[in-house]
């Protein structure tokens, strides 16, 4: 790890803490979200250590409905650190630098939004962002700044690549363990067998994680629409549209010859679903066999029990274990079985496991796990994609300068 942490830092200065905030927003109402919890710890650790803190982060983009204040969130906040968050509906105008003043030790201040400030977006180089009258005006309000938003990191904002360049910069507590985890399947070396279970919406994701970890990975465990399109190259009548479906063929058309070739130069690593769940006509969970397909007339949303079998033993025999993604539709509780199913033998197995890639940690909640018996549960969706595929993180590299 190669750039400052809070160990690093004395007590006691005013600090600018970025977070990742960007919550679900239901008619007008932000939903609390695992990232508070996590992001609270940092916050807490600069209450106690005598910090004053101003917070900065993000809510939805422009022209869309979870495009909001972060009033609410700093409500939220205050529950999770069980001490009282201020808020100001700027974000570094007259009246922010005013409140981020009179910060005393142990006060913590949300600033408005940062995708409100022209500054902010789009992604431009940090050279760039780091001149922008944000930074500019922020900068010499604070003794330090502080980025804990990883799952942002993949992102070239002012907010998260700025600062870095005009200030002493510094990884928060998630920064720090989200990127030692997510970064282990490329830079540790294990004894064992390496399992990826790999599902999710996506299979251009899925091609470049399986793609760039060939190496690594002795076994990829396949589920999701990704799951199905590898059935469809494989020579099963499965991966398509059906009625006013989009999920498939454009994908297929994008990526067919990659998923071909990979099953062919990769077959020994791969293993399908054998068999697949769907809605029955009477709402129920139905499950088909793939050799008994013959045509596809109902959309699959879960991978079968029987490819949960099949799964769970490789899991269970390996030293570590990483998900990208769910094997279906597992919101529903239908259709929750691949997914519940092959954490619970991650939960149930003494290995080293990390879980992510968008909502699919929602599931360990959901379904009555817990937490901690898994080695690390991210909450980053498009930056654990792109430490997965070693591609660099640009709010990671500006720490690291």
């Amino acid at each position: 790890m190669t750039f400052q942490t809070l160990d690093d830092l004395d007590d006691g200065q005013r600090v600018l803490v970025r977070l990742d905030l960007n919550s679900p927003v239901e008619d007008g109402t932000v939903r609390d979200n695992r990232r508070f919890d996590r992001h609270a710890e940092t916050i807490s650790e600069l209450v106690d250590r005598g910090f004053e803190v101003a917070v900065l982060a993000h809510q939805g983009r422009p022209g869309r409905d979870d495009f909001v204040s972060l009033s609410q969130h700093a409500d939220i906040l205050a529950e999770h650190i069980d001490h009282d968050v201020d808020f100001v509906d700027e974000t570094y105008g007259p009246q922010a630098i005013h409140d981020i003043a009179a910060l005393d030790s142990g006060d913590v201040l949300v600033l408005e939004n940062t995708r409100m400030c022209d500054d902010e977006l789009p992604e431009e180089d940090p050279e760039v962002k780091a001149q922008t009258e944000f930074v500019q005006t922020l900068k010499d309000e604070f003794d330090a700044y502080i980025n804990d938003a990883y799952s942002a990191a993949h992102r070239s904002h002012a907010s998260l690549v700025g600062f870095p360049l005009v200030m002493d910069a510094y990884a928060g507590r998630v920064m720090e363990t989200e990127y030692e985890a997510n970064t282990a399947i490329a830079e540790k070396e294990f004894d064992g067998r390496v399992t990826m279970v790999v599902g999710g919406m996506k299979a251009t994701d899925v091609i470049d994680v399986m793609t760039h970890l060939d190496e690594t990975v002795d076994d990829f465990l396949l589920g999701g629409i990704a799951g199905e399109l590898f059935l469809r190259a494989a020579g099963y009548p499965v991966g398509y549209d059906i009625d006013d479906a989009n999920l498939y063929d454009e994908q297929w058309e994008q990526n067919s010859e990659k998923i071909e070739a990979m099953l062919e130069d990769h077959r020994d690593q791969i293993t399908l679903a054998v068999d697949l769940a769907y809605e029955d006509g009477a709402g129920d969970r139905a499950e088909q066999a793939v050799d008994d397909i013959e045509e596809k007339t109902v959309s699959y949303l879960d991978v079968g029990s029987e490819t949960v079998m099949e799964y769970s033993p490789v899991i269970r025999d390996s030293e570590a274990v990483f998900v990208k993604g769910a094997l279906g539709m597992f919101e529903d509780e239908r259709f929750s079985v691949g997914t519940a199913g092959v954490l619970e033998a991650i939960a149930d197995t003494d290995c080293f496991s990390v879980v992510g890639g968008g909502d699919t940690s929602r599931a360990i909640e959901m379904y009555g796990m817990e937490e901690d018996e898994f080695g690390h549960v991210s909450i980053a969706g498009g930056a654990y994609i792109r430490a997965l595929t070693g591609a660099q993180l640009v709010g990671v590299e500006v720490l690291q300068r």
